[in-house]
């Protein structure tokens, strides 16, 4: 049983920042590939960045060079850091937590989300 809360959503205007964090209780936290997701109406839920275990980040184009993820294995938190943000950015952006069970299987789990407007 895993959960993940979001924080840290809300309206920003363009080119601006905001920071965006995700807590969970799980006890495996500090083992498993965390992250953020995203995802507007009418398309699917696309990545924004991940970090693994060891600290490995993995960025979408189109936000490398101005988010940043973080996590903190003592508090079991994912951050982040999002700055010269676009319209474009507007979305719904949900924590990701991935479970893994052997080198071929996988479990995703997803926190309920936060919404970030970015709008003049």
């Amino acid at each position: 049983h895993v959960e993940l809360l979001e924080s840290g959503g809300g309206l920003v205007q363009p080119v601006g920042s905001l920071s965006l964090s995700c807590t969970t209780s799980f006890r495996f936290f500090s083992g498993n590939t965390v992250g953020w997701y995203r995802q507007v109406p009418g398309n699917q839920r696309a990545l924004v960045a991940t970090i693994t275990s060891g600290g490995l980040t993995e960025y979408s184009d189109s936000v490398k060079g101005r988010f940043t993820v973080s996590r903190d294995n003592a508090k079991n938190t994912v951050d982040l850091q999002m700055s010269g943000l676009k319209p474009e950015d507007t979305a719904v952006y949900y924590c990701y937590l991935e479970l893994r069970n052997g080198g071929s299987v996988s479990i995703d789990y997803w926190g309920k989300g936060t919404l970030v407007t970015v709008s003049s």
